[in-house]
């Protein structure tokens, strides 16, 4: 199987810009760079299509190595024949490449061993040849000392021919998509509630049955989870009488054959013992992995989203991680997050220290010229909030929620121990919160994303493949956005295309030494910084007032000659035509095609002259929830609220309505015609007005709507 041919025929790409990208994915180029600065050698292609390649460059890959390996051991046992050879070659799947080497396959000793042993195989051919007039005088010529009788003659024959049936590969591939199309699901309990202390959550599941095609990944996430659990058995089954005429029209030549009820008997043997096993597996891994890939998918557009929220920018921010009893930590940042202070106040019961810590946040405010005020949307929240509100403060610092999910995690782990080594991880937390407003992205990214909670069953999906593409969104968003070479993390840096955490630790050793970098150039002066790296990452860095301005700006240095070119024609310098939007829209793009530069790279280079360096994000705005609720139990059918999606699932979406119970806007609720993708109706963190439908006080459950 020709990997260009493989590919091309699962993306419907043109063979030039699939050619082309695997040329560069085999050059080690990163998916940024590919799609940011090759697009004349690709087509155009977007980071999704390039990721897509990369995909399956990776599958092939793995299909390739399996073939070897088979064919190695084929060779070893001196089973491989030229057309066995052949066909592996050009088997286009695992699927198929397993179907072919399952009859070679060394597997602890069978019944058609044992019978093949006993001198039965001959009879078996003679069965499946079904020609001979008296079938048991065929097997009074196997009769032996192993052998006593006919019935134990034919039974014998009968596993063999069963073991036959199983390895043939058309039967397999009949079978295989009658499982297809058919094959369900079905659940058996097997603890009670007092056995186990979660089956009270599985409990729709006690007896439950769905086609296998149909069950959407959430549940059937949740069905394998209780499966582990030990609160119930699955099994994926479909009609044994379909299943056994379709493998006798495969097997049954000769209806009128006297041993016609032996083969029968083979047949139902080989489905019920081999074949039905078999595709209950194979199939029930199917569902996995494709149930993983909704999850996945579903997690990776939440992250998306929630790294590419909204920044507050460089401000002087006061940022509290609420309580009540422990009280609420509060730290004060400068423009660039550094902690200028930090210290706790206890506005709250049981303390209830509000005049002091009223004049706490007066005096910092003031001390430290702060702008913004951030509040983790944690326990005592909304309470916090209120109380901020009232104190009396000047009216351009703004407040903020912000989602704390994960901030726990962040002020545990090594890289906050590092960043704050004086301090506890209640300090840690709070400064997480405030960093997070300032820029979302620059502070998520210190934490594994399986631990801000946007996705649905994480745990339960394959472990690799998640971090895997969790890994992938993140460096999209990172490079995007673009890295501020003098300021940025090593986490941060470590996502920059071609650098990776070893250069990143490079990068901030030559930055300290050197008080900062003047110009991009200087990045080839970091120790195993090589060409290479160099140009992947170098688009995606930037240096704020730079000796050349181009360096803050997503022009890659080997386009800079074009730059000046275009300025020089302009009777400026390069610096003079970055910004200068009259200019630049009298420049023709198709003048300054040359080599490989072409019209999507140059279009991009006068688009970036146009707002160099600029973020694509959005900027933050301040959001109020409904003051009048403050828990549950205010909530009433019908009444209207404001309130931010905090969650996504294939299923609906969860909304954060100020309280501490997350409403749930099913699918059906989304909107008033059918909704297939809850992404092309809501978005992470997007602003919603919904209507209680229902509330579930024992459960503490909110269903939301927003339909009128």
């Amino acid at each position: 199987m020709n990997l260009q041919n493989y590919i091309q025929s699962r993306t419907q790409l043109s063979r030039k810009s699939v050619q082309n990208t695997i040329a560069l994915l085999e050059a080690d180029a990163t998916i940024p760079f590919i799609s940011r600065y090759r697009k004349e050698a690709t087509g155009n292609l977007d980071e999704v299509a390039v990721e897509k390649i990369a995909g399956l460059l990776n599958a092939f890959n793995e299909l390739e190595k399996r073939k070897a390996t088979i064919i190695k051991v084929l060779t070893a046992q001196n089973d491989l024949s030229e057309i066995l050879a052949d066909k592996i070659e050009q088997a286009t799947s695992i699927t198929e490449v397993e179907d072919l080497y399952l009859p070679y396959k060394k597997k602890r000793k069978t019944k058609a061993d044992t019978a093949r042993e006993a001198g039965l195989e001959s009879l078996a051919k003679i069965l499946m040849a079904q020609n001979t007039s008296n079938i048991g005088q065929s097997a009074d010529q196997f009769l032996s000392e192993k052998v006593k009788n006919r019935e134990e003659a034919f039974k014998g024959a009968g596993y063999i021919i069963a073991e036959w049936i199983n390895e043939n590969i058309y039967v397999r591939n009949s079978v295989r998509r009658l499982y297809a199309r058919k094959a369900a699901l079905h659940t058996k309990w097997v603890k009670t509630e007092t056995e186990h202390p979660e089956p009270g959550k599985f409990i729709q599941f006690k007896k439950w049955q769905e086609p296998l095609k149909k069950i959407p990944s959430h549940r059937f996430l949740a069905i394998h989870r209780a499966e582990k659990l030990g609160i119930i058995k699955i099994k994926i089954e479909i009609e044994k009488a379909e299943a056994l005429k379709l493998i006798e029209s495969a097997i049954i030549k000769n209806p009128s054959f006297s041993g016609i009820e032996y083969l029968r008997t083979s047949i139902e043997d080989s489905f019920t013992r081999l074949l039905k096993k078999s595709f209950a597996t194979e199939f029930l891994n199917k569902a996995k992995e494709k149930a993983d890939e909704d999850a996945i998918s579903v997690f990776a557009s939440n992250l998306e989203q929630l790294l590419m929220e909204a920044p507050l920018g460089s401000k002087r921010i006061l940022a509290l991680d609420p309580g009540f009893k422990s009280g609420c930590k509060l730290v004060c940042l400068d423009q660039q997050g550094n902690l200028l202070h930090n210290q706790a106040i206890f506005p709250h019961p049981p303390q209830m220290k509000t005049d002091a810590a009223s004049a706490t946040i007066k005096n910092l405010v003031n001390a430290y010229k702060i702008e913004s005020i951030a509040i983790g949307n944690g326990t005592a929240a909304r309470e916090t909030v209120d109380f901020i509100k009232n104190v009396y403060l000047p009216k351009e610092v703004s407040v903020f929620m912000v989602n704390e999910a994960g901030a726990s995690v962040y002020s545990a782990s090594k890289i906050a121990r590092e960043e704050f080594p004086n301090y506890d991880v209640t300090v840690r937390g709070a400064v997480s919160i405030g960093r997070r407003l300032s820029d979302p992205l620059a502070e998520l990214v210190k934490i594994d994303p399986k631990s801000i909670g946007v996705g649905q069953y994480q745990h339960e999906v394959d472990q690799t493949k998640l971090k895997e593409k969790l890994d992938v969104v993140v460096m999209r968003c990172v490079n995007k956005i673009g890295v501020n070479l003098n300021t940025s993390s090593k986490e941060l840096l470590s996502y920059v295309s071609g650098i990776g955490p070893g250069l990143a630790e490079n990068i901030l050793a030559y930055r300290k030494k050197n008080q900062g970098f003047k110009s991009r150039n200087e990045l080839l002066k970091v120790s195993r910084l090589g060409e290479k790296a160099f140009e992947q990452s170098a688009g995606f860095l930037r240096i704020r007032n730079a000796e050349n301005p181009l360096d803050n700006s997503a022009v890659h240095p080997e386009s800079y000659l074009v730059v000046e070119k275009m300025a020089k024609d302009q009777g400026l310098l390069p610096g003079e035509l970055i910004g200068n939007k009259q200019i630049l829209e009298k420049i023709k793009p198709e003048d300054y095609i040359s080599g490989n530069l072409g019209l999507p790279s140059l279009k991009d280079i006068l688009d970036e002259l146009q707002k160099p360096g600029a973020d694509p994000r959005a900027r933050k705005k301040p959001f109020s929830f409904d003051s009048t609720v403050k828990t549950i139990a205010d909530l009433s059918p019908g009444m209207s609220l404001p309130g931010i999606v905090n969650n996504i699932t294939n299923f609906g979406c969860f909304v954060d309505i100020g309280i501490k119970e997350s409403g749930l806007i099913h699918i059906s609720k989304l909107a008033n015609e059918f909704v297939n993708d809850v992404n092309s109706i809501v978005k992470l963190n997007q602003e919603l007005e919904v209507t209680i439908v229902s509330i579930d006080l024992e459960q503490r459950r909110i269903q939301l709507s927003l339909i009128d």
